[in-house]
């Protein structure tokens, strides 16, 4: 079959490599993330601000369409709590609608979302996600758990706070309220947290969030809790997800692309690193640019039918792997098995609580604050830790989709920051050895000659590293000291662009003045090819540049004032006239 036709049709490669086996174990697979899945669903929808069912419905579409077309074998796609709470956010942002108005706005950003990431990923670029780092991502889903508990507090203490306000906003709303608190909403949300609780430290595959939410209903049956203001989920409507269409008007577009655009990069960062996550595991290899796509495509398909943006999720993919699964057959069976429970028992969410929702809800809250890790990136670097805090403190205090953005452009400003300073290392060869072995001259305490310096470049020439470099050049060639000729060191150096080129040019023209001069030496044959290519090869001129050390110091030391070399008494290369 045309390769072409493979690469765009993934499910075709591992569609026919389908054994009985296989499929046995994904369908086993599948009945555990049907269990999984839907507590989670109907819970990341109240995080939403969507019906129950609409977390559903992205549980069965979401996952069939990224699993098709995505890469991973074992990520499972659908609702989760962080896509959820920025979604919340985006949509809250537009203005005063009313649910009909605020479920077409929501279907518009999936939709936006969905065409972002398939944009990104016809466009290959699935290494964009590498530049984002992973303490954003630890800060930001601390920060999305803090304002997901915050949201969830006026279910369990059962009192009304209005919707669309701030963080800070919202708890002082709720604060002045807590005289009002409902002691039958916070007993059942509290037994609910402790049961799920409980139940997870009994055995980690067991259902917990779907235990927790049984006792929770149990408990407000037993309490009389409806007769006791205790608002209650209802039931499904026990269809299966039917035909939407997003408001695609011109206002509405232009008011949700930038938060469209947050969504589908968090999206992104979610089912990408949870993929690779699992692929140390399973030994897979990973497509990212195949898993834009998948994940574009299942927004897309979803926005028409009544399905929320989705992403990867680590719990339901982790559980997945765990069970056996082997192809991503085991995602289809878990949403057929979901599509199947809604359609004949839609009446499973008719007594479930409000705040066994919201204990249920706070502990997936606390269970996306990475403790371990903050703990680490405190300890170990002060400017991770000041990255880490800024995205935290971000998306607590201004819009989610603007705290994404930052912490997006501090993880390139910090990228830039340690690239634009590449190591710039002073060596030397090691005295009265029988090899000239170049080593770094503070770490073996080594002389340097007063008119030859040598260093080594460990980074890229680039137009963000060149003043850096240029510099340091400058402060061994001085008027202060006796070093007219520089010896660079390549071996390190990944690419020459044409500001680095221009800057070796110019620092050339400026010893030639003094009677000194640049010499190169190990250099990789790319950077060789690549400056040939851009014609900066002949204007450094070729001479210059010598396969090893050894050939470019010879030259070197030919070149050197001899009357200077009398007067010294350092011997640091064989050839000095002392040595």
């Amino acid at each position: 079959m045309n390769r072409w036709i493979l690469q765009l049709l993934p499910f075709l490669v591992w569609g026919r490599q389908l054994k009985i086996q296989n499929i046995i174990d994904d369908l086993m697979a599948g009945i555990t993330g049907a269990v999984i899945v839907l507590p989670q669903g109907v819970a990341y929808a109240f995080i939403a601000g969507l019906p129950p069912e609409y977390g559903l419905y992205t549980a069965i579409i979401t996952p069939v369409i990224a699993a098709l077309f995505g890469s991973s074998f074992h990520l499972i796609s659908g609702p989760t709590a962080a896509i959820s709470i920025v979604v919340m956010s985006v949509a809250s942002g537009i203005g005063d609608l009313n649910l009909s108005q605020y479920i077409a706005a929501v279907l518009t950003i999936t939709l936006l979302a969905g065409l972002i990431q398939l944009a990104l990923g016809l466009l290959r670029m699935g290494a964009v996600v590498n530049f984002i780092s992973h303490t954003v991502v630890i800060g930001f889903t601390a920060g999305a758990a803090v304002l997901i508990s915050a949201s969830q507090l006026k279910h369990l203490f059962g009192v009304t706070v209005p919707n669309g306000l701030s963080f800070t906003e919202g708890m002082n709303q709720l604060i002045g309220q807590l005289g009002d608190t409902n002691l039958y909403s916070v007993s059942i949300g509290i037994l609910t947290l402790v049961s799920a609780l409980i139940a997870r430290k009994i055995n980690k595959k067991l259902p917990h969030l779907l235990i927790g939410m049984l006792i929770g209903s149990v408990s407000c049956l037993v309490l009389n809790g409806a007769n006791n203001g205790v608002s209650l989920v209802g039931a499904l409507p026990g269809t299966l997800p039917p035909f939407s269409v997003p408001d695609l008007s011109v206002d509405t577009v232009q008011s949700l692309v930038s938060g469209a655009f947050a969504v589908a990069l968090l999206g992104l960062i979610e089912a990408v690193s949870i993929a690779r996550a699992i692929a140390i595991r399973s030994h897979q290899q990973i497509n990212g640019n195949q898993e834009f796509i998948g994940q574009g495509l299942s927004n897309i398909v979803g926005s028409f039918l009544s399905c929320y943006p989705g992403s990867g999720s680590f719990t339901r993919s982790g559980a997945n792997y765990d069970a056996g699964a082997k192809t991503p057959m085991a995602a289809i069976f878990a949403a057929g098995i979901l599509a199947l429970i809604i359609v004949t028992v839609p009446g499973i969410t008719t007594y479930l609580p409000l705040p066994a929702m919201a204990g249920a809800i706070l502990l997936i809250a606390w269970n996306l604050i990475d403790f371990h890790h903050i703990k680490q990136i405190l300890k170990a670097n002060k400017s991770e830790a000041s990255v880490l805090m800024i995205t935290l403190l971000s998306t607590l205090l201004i819009e989610l989709e603007f705290a994404i953005y930052i912490g997006v452009f501090m993880s390139l400003a910090f990228y830039l920051r340690r690239t634009s300073k590449p190591t710039v290392m002073d060596v030397a060869p090691i005295q009265n050895h029988t090899k000239r072995s170049i080593k770094n001259i503070n770490r073996y305490n080594l002389e340097q000659c007063p008119q030859l310096k040598i260093i080594r470049i460990d980074g890229s020439l680039f137009f963000g590293a060149t003043d850096h470099i240029q510099r340091k050049i400058r402060q061994l060639t001085n008027h202060t000291t006796e070093a007219n000729f520089i010896l660079i060191i390549g071996k390190g150096v990944n690419f020459i662009d044409v500001a680095g080129a221009e800057m070796l040019i110019q620092e050339i023209n400026r010893l030639e003045q003094k009677g000194g001069d640049i010499l190169f030496s190990s250099f990789k044959g790319t950077v060789m090819d690549e400056l040939d290519r851009i014609g900066y090869l002949d204007k450094l001129n070729k001479k210059r540049f010598y396969e090893f050390p050894e050939s470019a110091l010879r030259e070197g030391i030919e070149r050197l004032n001899t009357i200077r070399c009398q007067n010294c008494t350092a011997n640091i290369f064989r050839e000095c006239p002392k040595g």
